[in-house]
């Protein structure tokens, strides 16, 4: 072990050397990562409190909202922590669970949005049989979620966990991930890496385009009915968004990685940062049922402290 690993810490370049810029940074990811960690933790208690959305589809909404304040939390206080800081450091150690949990969390988010695209297909399209449908597949679904989820984290840290990081130890990112340690590792890395792009881009492309088939069928099964397809467009455009918005910028990483690595800096705020905010907004703005839901909450609420 010693030999294959003389560095036992990376230093991140993080967003910007400029102090004045770190200190606006600060300031602005704090307070989204209060908003995303507020938001999302408010939808969870929304739907665990509110009788009125005991269906599979808010079941897998508040999952979603979970997995987006675990996801975020996996990046964004290092973040935040190091705009402060003078020398921004991770253990060897440290930056391999940081790796594990940021794809074990974000194939979970896959699993979930592919699920929520098939919850909402058996909804529209057919809904006489949604409640046997759903009723079978949500403990079956989320347990291979979570299985899947973690034997893909598993496998992309057997990839990089045999390769010699003898030297340097600088990343030129604000967190740790596959793309990044590979320029690092004193090996060729070429196979490995082409590996790598072609598992995590192919199985992006192919979770973005199952999604979005499943709203584009909803979309055709209704385009005959004027009353109800102004809904199903309504109703669809939120996850559509939300899919959009995560998988497009991983797509872009990893089918396309670049040499400019600003830009993927950039691209990975919108899957760590941007779509975890997004999420409760897009969600709770777009949907009446939910919006009810909370403005009862609220008001249980405020009547518990006026007694």
């Amino acid at each position: 072990m010693a030999d294959t690993y003389n560095v036992t810490e990376f230093t991140f370049l993080g967003l910007s050397p400029k102090p004045e810029v770190q200190r606006v940074c600060f300031v602005r990811f704090l307070l989204l990562y209060t908003a995303i960690v507020l938001g999302n933790f408010l939808i969870v208690l929304t739907v665990m409190t509110s009788r009125s959305l005991a269906s599979p589809t808010y079941f897998f909404l508040s999952c979603l909202s979970f997995v987006e304040i675990c996801y975020s939390s996996t990046t964004a206080p290092k973040l935040i922590s190091d705009l402060l800081a003078e020398r921004k450091a991770v253990s060897l150690w440290g930056c391999m669970t940081q790796v594990f949990f940021i794809h074990f969390f974000g194939g979970t988010e896959i699993f979930l949005l592919t699920m929520m695209a098939y919850d909402h297909y058996a909804a529209i399209c057919k809904p006489l049989n949604y409640t046997a449908i759903m009723n079978r597949q949500v403990c079956a679904v989320l347990g291979v979620a979570w299985v899947g989820s973690f034997m893909h984290s598993f496998a992309q840290i057997l990839l990089i966990f045999h390769l010699p990081f003898c030297g340097p130890s600088v990343i030129n990112h604000y967190f740790c991930d596959l793309l990044p340690l590979l320029k690092l590792a004193f090996s060729d890395t070429f196979l490995i890496g082409l590996l790598m792009v072609a598992k995590r881009g192919t199985l992006s492309v192919i979770s973005f385009v199952v999604p979005l088939a499943s709203y584009v069928v909803i979309l055709l099964h209704l385009r005959t009915r004027s009353s109800e397809g102004r809904h199903a467009l309504s109703t669809c455009g939120s996850p559509i968004t939300v899919v959009t918005l995560f998988f497009g910028p991983c797509i872009f990483v990893y089918l396309w990685p670049s040499t400019i690595l600003s830009v993927d800096k950039t691209v990975a705020m919108f899957y760590t940062v941007i779509t975890p905010l997004l999420n409760p907004i897009i969600y709770s703005l777009r949907n009446a049922e939910v919006k009810k839901a909370m403005k009862r909450l609220w008001i249980r609420t405020m009547n518990v402290r006026k007694k």
